[in-house]
């Protein structure tokens, strides 16, 4: 077996369709390698569905990131499939549509608070759930879209992943002395699911493909999932903490 993560055994959640970033990563990690498992939560069939597309069908474990059950029993359905994990990949998101399109004043703290526990929290609960998996030398990796602006109907899931680049920076701080790191892949807009339930999504696709000096194809996961398997990879021993951005070079532009 040969690849960047040749022998790697990987967690990935987030697989609903191919168009998914988290499809990316699984592909390209089991051609590197890799052994993979998903997670999928309500439309367990379709995620099976998915799965068979990989170049190796991948088994699916079923996994609601907010209940504690379910997290409580990660490790025993993971073991079921492989004796230990290398890495796992957060890719996990979900607000209300009152928190997102311009309601910013206007959503219930009960939607905010779904949102932060979806979008933020879980990247906390999963991996604290999948620790008695990992070893030293594991990584956790999360995806983000940059929080360091205020977007435009990107409202209150911009606080969502602000929360969640402050809970990589922690996560690294605690996870550091077990020799596990964590770091976030920053991708550009793309046009996967989580996109389209975005109203006025549209207005990222422009400005992107406008302005990101390396150019952005709103189409192409592939380059963000490049950049996750790099960072479960051992290439990267002393990163933690740390944001990459994929976005063509966007986030480096001024207003």
């Amino acid at each position: 077996m040969s690849g960047l993560l040749a022998g790697k055994r990987l967690l990935v959640t987030g697989v609903i369709t191919d168009a998914s970033i988290a499809f990316s990563v699984a592909k390209l990690a089991q051609e590197n390698g890799a052994q993979v498992v998903l997670t999928g939560y309500g439309r367990l069939s379709l995620v099976e569905r998915i799965a068979k597309r990989l170049p190796e069908p991948a088994p699916v474990i079923e996994l609601d990131v907010t209940n504690a059950e379910h997290l409580a029993g990660l490790a025993d359905k993971v073991r079921e499939h492989v004796d230990g994990l290398d890495g796992v990949v957060h890719s996990i998101g979900f607000a209300p549509q009152s928190c997102l399109g311009g309601g910013f004043l206007d959503a219930s703290w009960e939607d905010v608070a779904t949102a932060l526990h979806v979008s933020t929290y879980s990247y906390k609960s999963l991996a604290v759930a999948a620790l008695p998996l990992m070893s030293p030398g594991g990584a956790v990796v999360g995806l983000t879209f940059d929080a360091t602006k205020a977007w435009p109907v990107y409202d209150w899931m911009g606080v969502a992943k602000a929360g969640l680049e402050s809970a990589s920076r922690y996560l690294a701080l605690h996870l550091g002395k077990k020799g596990i790191r964590s770091n976030l892949v920053s991708a550009g807009p793309l046009r996967t699911m989580a996109a389209k339930s975005i109203p006025g999504f549209e207005r990222f696709e422009d400005a992107w493909s406008e302005r990101a000096p390396l150019g952005w194809d709103l189409t192409d996961q592939e380059p963000a999932a490049r950049a996750c398997l790099a960072l479960l990879s051992d290439w990267f021993p002393a990163t933690t903490g740390e944001i990459v951005h994929v976005d063509g070079g966007y986030h480096a532009l001024g207003a």
